[in-house]
């Protein structure tokens, strides 16, 4: 192929590989914004773009990238004024002449510019009180014609350029430029975002250039405070100061991302270049420091914007991307995305990244949880610029952003065409050939994205706010044009007039609002990187004041908050960039106010002494050092039509007394060729380890520490499971291991029946009141057939051997599901120990204990339609109503499944293209139609045949499940439909029903694995500790990695909140797996977290003087704990919960505690009252 052709192929392979005067008639007279005519504003800006043979998109790969807006008041009158960047046309300066009336003033201005303009950074430069506008160039291969041009304001509305002067004409192709004080001197340096303009290598794998080698490396320009010629001069400083990766830069904002008084940089990179996150070293130097901030990041990474979302004090992170909301528009761009290739990027040191728009929620310690698909704004199409701002004034930050593209290069069937049109020519006639299709393609011209912020970490797409016009929309900003308390916007067209949006909300809302304009000192006159703080009834909103915001440009200089009806602010708090702070008081509202530096303390802000957290990390002090290792496996390899691998799902843990000192100890599972390892327990509370290394070859699932055979100590039941063995091997055998009594394991062999599938999890109980304990053990996978039902278990225990007795206790249970959890427990108090299983694509199923056979109740109990992708069940009257209630792990709602009982997710299984091969279809629902989730390469891969009915893209994109499986074919199909994804608070209504709750949002960002139920702050009141996360989904759907641990406190009415790891210190932040409770030598409950291919990590907490611990006997099952003031909470005790999980069968009975009374599985009790001790 010929060296244009690659190049226009490659550009196409960019996009497509890893995925493989105008206004609206139709807009609403309520409408939030009202889009103003040319006629009426005197803008006619248009971004013209005409493509030549000369430069053109194979010339220059960001051809329809579009320019950007600046906003300010350059002539001090009070009025905001407005700069658009031209790529093919001059850009444009126009002054406010009051009531949305403006003037063109760039000829007399002395600001028309030549070549390609991309970024505009308003900034006073010279600090003489009036704003300068620097302007970044690309484009030309010219070096000469890309230099940067800075435009110094000569107060009197003119400009002269002066770029060469202060030593920034820089000549590299520019995207956007940032000033702020790096190295908090006082005065503004100079961060360029850069890219280059060449796609013939921007998705290749190669070795990360990290030490400044490549041409698309941005700069860093420092301020040298040379004013020996009236202004400053600058330096570049990009080598020593660290500022060495390259990236194709498409979004930079300043933030104090971690809080320690100093700016770092955020930088937003196009194409497999990761993004970049530069924390300031406060000497001078950076360090990228993205992979400990961050899970994962966008993979076309637009514009982004930094600002604190939910009103929590700390900044978060957006930057946008290119996924169509729509399922067509979608499969019509999507190629064929292999876990192979993502692998691969990882082996070579990329981080992991998707084609989504990302919202990364700052935790507050360091660490951040991508959450757009929770917030629901992960899919606004070719996005460009975002940005935050309380646009209604209700007192929180709501979301714009603008999208659109000249020329969709990344249609499918398009890429395919060309390519057969210009394959076998020479690269003159394919260069004339390509050209000539791309004049013809149509554009994705589709109307900007606004979203209303729900208070609550969500989104709701604002589509009665007036943004129904389509456009080729780029860069923008937010000022108040009109000086009335609201926000308005400027955006920048390719092909049309600039939009001009007036903000109604001071006609529709009425909310209030607060406007702060900071002056500055003679090195920083407008204030940049000022944290503003407002108090208002309890409540805060935050803002760091940096203008270089979205996409190529800058929003207004003055501060603004929405207040909703709040009348009067209790405090506004200023932190300048030198620690100075000053504080106002009782601030009215509905006013602009001035904030002087000079009349700041002189005093340095100073943090406050950190709280202790409830939990303390100890698990070095503790000597629990473990990192799990995971076999390398992958199912998706072979079946890339499965959801997710079903290869890593350990490890499990098992808590209790091993080597019979009185003291707790635990085992962890090992994966496949990797040991598991038991810790056992000294009287100080300091554990050592020992490697378990029987039967190494094995993938351990659930552990359970019981005792089998009735000697009084405790044996181990290890389940086997994976995915790596063919059906029916030997590896999938079930294994129990006696103890000596001392620690010391055999294999007992012939204790087990012959087990075949692949298991998930073990938990006992003595269910038949016989005095010994039985088993159940859950299928997980069938490998080769999934979705089919793997064989679950019941064992009955006779004399320490296990026969398989399901079909006599429950033949119903045998192939019950794709098992993940399951609890021994008393539902329904008549004293019989029933059983509830959950597992994926399953119902909350309940089996009821009737004469000792199990009955499926499930539909009776008012949970026939809970079917979900659970992963986990734990046990505790939460409500402290006498009977036990549960909470439920499940998928969350962090992820691009949207299920209901009207539009489920569903997987549908047969010999779809008649090959004799069995298929698995996930689907899912979009605009109200069933679609399959895969992409056409990735579906016809699997299923060729089905190539002759599909051959065009486009056909397969309007295609709905209906359309490829043959109603004959569907009819035999297997469906497995899930309508839940919510992990849950289920509570037992009495009588045999429950009504499922969710838990609250923060429970809902990943998959819920690890649960703990305990009355953590000793209220009186049970509350949950959950970890969670799976990076096992194939790439497409994307790692589920949002959680960090939560601690959720029950308030003992069924109501839990969120209590912020700032103050819980329980942070686990990885591939979290099981999660147990036990109880050291020293006197603190620990809580150990387990997580696949991560360290496991243990967490102390102090138990109150005067609490009571006891240790259960092995047939313990029920009990109660009496308060003080007769409260009566009811109390199970088992054998394994949560997921792959056994924590310590010990009672905590706290000070508060009158009696507690314990009963085993034949109904025998004891109590202890605490008065007769």
């Amino acid at each position: 192929m010929n060296i244009a052709l690659r190049l226009i192929f490659s550009l196409f392979i960019i996009l497509t590989l890893f995925m493989s005067g105008c206004t609206s008639d139709s807009q609403k007279p309520n409408a939030l914004f009202k889009l103003l005519p040319s006629n009426e504003t005197g803008i006619t800006f248009s971004n013209v773009i005409t493509q030549s043979d000369s430069l053109n998109i194979l010339e220059y790969m960001y051809f329809y990238n579009g320019g950007g807006v600046g906003v300010g008041d350059i002539n001090n009158d009070g009025l905001t004024d407005v700069f658009f960047t031209g790529n093919m046309v001059t850009s444009k300066l126009y002054l406010n002449k009051e009531n949305f009336q403006f003037q063109d003033i760039t000829q007399q201005a002395g600001i028309t510019t030549k070549g390609w303009c991309t970024g505009v950074a308003v900034v006073d430069i010279n600090n003489d009180g009036y704003l300068d506008i620097y302007v970044c160039r690309a484009g030309s291969k010219i070096p000469g014609d890309r230099a940067n041009q800075l435009f110094i304001n000569n107060r009197n509305n003119t400009f002269t350029e002066s770029a060469q002067a202060y030593g920034i004409a820089d000549t590299a192709y520019t995207t956007q430029a940032a000033f702020f004080d790096y190295d908090k001197d006082g005065d503004l340096d100079l961060y360029l975002l850069t890219h280059d303009h060449s796609p013939k290598t921007v998705n290749n794998i190669d070795p990360i250039k990290e030490h400044g080698e490549g041409r698309n490396t941005d700069k860093l320009y420092r301020n040298n405070g040379n004013i020996r010629n009236g202004h400053p001069t600058f330096t570049d400083v990009s080598a020593q100061a660290g500022i060495q990766i390259e990236g194709y830069g498409l979004g930079v904002a300043i933030s104090d991302i971690n809080s320690d008084g100093w700016p770092d940089i955020y930088v937003s990179n196009d194409f497999s270049s990761n993004d970049l996150l530069y924390i300031n070293n406060q000497n001078g130097t950076f360090t990228n420091r993205i992979r400990a901030y961050l899970k994962h990041e966008s993979y076309n990474g637009m514009g982004a914007d930094v600002s604190d979302f939910n009103n929590d004090g700390h900044p978060d992170i957006v930057v946008v991307d290119m996924l169509p909301e729509d399922n067509y528009r979608q499969k019509m761009m999507l190629g064929s995305m292999t876990n192979e290739n993502f692998d691969f990027m990882l082996e070579r040191g990329y981080e992991p990244q998707y084609m989504r728009n990302t919202l990364q929620l700052n935790n507050g310690n360091g660490h951040f949880s991508e959450i757009a698909q929770l917030a629901g704004v992960d899919k606004t199409d070719w996005s460009w610029s975002p940005l935050f701002a309380d646009f209604d004034n209700d007192g929180f930050k709501d979301l714009f952003i603008t999208n659109g593209y000249l020329k969709d290069i990344t249609d499918r069937d398009f890429i395919v065409y060309s390519h057969n049109k210009t394959v076998l020519q020479d690269a003159k006639a394919a260069n004339k050939t390509l050209l000539e299709l791309m004049n013809k393609q149509q554009g994705v011209k589709l109307p900007n994205y606004a979203f209303k912020n729900n208070h609550n970490l969500t989104f709701s797409k604002a589509v009665d706010w007036g943004f129904d016009q389509p456009s080729f929309s780029n860069g923008d900003a937010f000022a108040d044009l009109d000086n009335d308390g609201d926000l308005d916007l400027v955006i920048n067209n390719i092909n049309d007039e600039a939009f001009i949006y007036r903000n109604e909300s001071e006609k529709t809302k009425k909310n209030n609002y607060l406007q702060i304009s900071l002056v500055g000192d003679s090195l920083n006159t407008f204030g940049l990187g000022t944290k503003v703080t407002i108090y208002h009834q309890g409540n805060i909103q935050y803002y760091e004041h940096n203008l270089y915001r979205g996409y190529e440009s800058s929003v207004t200089n003055v501060i603004h908050f929405g207040l909703g009806n709040i009348n009067v602010i209790d405090s506004v708090n200023v932190l300048w960039p030198d620690g100075k702070v000053q504080q106002l008081v009782d601030v009215p509202v509905n006013q602009r106010i001035v904030v002087n530096k000079k009349d700041a303390a002189v005093k340095l802000h100073e943090k406050p002494n950190k709280s202790p957290t409830i939990f303390s990390e100890v698990s070095a002090l503790k000597g629990i050092r473990f990192l799990h290792k995971e076999n390398r496996y992958s199912d998706l390899t072979s079946k890339p039509l499965m959801p997710h691998t079903y290869s890593t799902m350990g490890p499990a843990m098992a808590a209790g007394d091993v080597d019979g000192n009185g003291l707790d100890d635990f085992f962890i599972g090992g994966s496949a060729g990797n040991a598991g390892s038991f810790y056992f327990q000294d009287k100080s509370g300091h554990f050592t380890k020992q490697d378990f290394a029987h039967d190494i070859e094995y993938e351990d699932m659930g552990a359970l520490l019981f005792d089998a055979d009735n000697d009084n100590d405790l044996d181990l039941y290890i389940v086997s499971g994976g995915s790596e063995f063919a059906e029916g091997s030997a590896f999938y055998q079930d294994r129990l291991y006696k103890n000596d009594g001392k620690g010391n394991f055999k294999k007992d062999s012939g204790a087990l029946p012959v087990i075949t599938a692949s298991g998930s999890c073990v938990t006992a109980a003595d269910f038949d009141r016989d005095g010994d304990l039985d088993l159940f053990v859950g299928g997980r996978f069938s490998p080769g057939k999934y979705p089919l039902a793997p064989e679950s278990y019941i064992l009955e225990n006779r004399g320490g051997k296990f026969i398989n007795a399901t079909d006599r206790i429950c033949g119903g249970l045998k192939n019950i599901g794709m098992v993940t959890s399951a609890l021994w427990t008393d539902f329904d108090n008549d004293s019989l120990i029933d059983l509830l299983v959950v597992g994926e694509w399953m119902p909350i199923t309940i089996f009821k204990n009737v004469g000792g056979k199990l009955i499926n109740v499930t539909a009776s109990a008012g949970l026939g339609e809970t079917s979900g992708w659970w992963n986990s069940i734990a046990g505790g009257d939460i409500d402290n109503d006498g009977d036990m209630d549960y909470i439920i792990g499940n998928l969350g709602l962090n992820n691009p499944f949207r299920a209901s009982m009207s539009e489920p997710l569903t997987l549908i299984s047969g010999d779809f293209d008649q090959s004799g091969i069995p298929h698995t279809i996930l689907t899912w629902y979009n605009g109200g139609k069933n679609y399959p989730w895969s992409s056409k390469d990735v579906m016809l891969g699997q299923m060729p045949r089905l190539g002759k009915k599909f051959f065009m893209y486009n056909d397969f994109a309007k295609a709905t499940i209906t359309d490829i499986i043959p109603s004959e074919i569907y009819k035999k199909a297997s469906v497995l439909k899930s309508t839940c994804f919510s992990t849950s608070y289920l509570e037992n209504l009495g009588g045999g029903k429950f009504e499922l709750k969710p838990l609250p949002i923060q429970a809902q960002f990943a998959p819920v694995n690890g649960i703990i139920i305990r009355d953590v702050d000793h209220d009186g009141n049970l509350d949950c500790l959950l970890t969670g996360n799976w990076y096992a989904p194939d790439v497409s759907i994307g790692r589920y990695d949002a959680f960090t641990g939560l601690y959720l406190r029950g308030n003992g009415k069924g109501n839990f909140a969120n209590v912020p790891v700032s103050e819980s210190g329980f942070f686990i932040n990885s591939d979290s797996r099981s999660l147990i409770q036990l109880y050291s030598g020293s006197g603190e409950a620990l809580i150990a977290g387990a997580s696949n291919s991560d360290s496991l990590l243990a967490y102390s907490q102090k138990i109150p003087q005067g609490t009571t611990l006891f240790k259960l006997q092995h047939t313990d099952v029920f009990g109660s704990l009496i308060t003080k003031d007769s409260r009566k909470r009811k109390l199970e005790f088992y054998y394994g919960s949560g997921y792959l999980s056994q924590s310590s069968r010990t009672v905590e009975v706290p000070p508060e505690a009158d009696s507690v009374v314990i009963i085993d599985s034949q109904g025998n009790g004891r109590s202890y009252n605490k008065k007769h001790r």
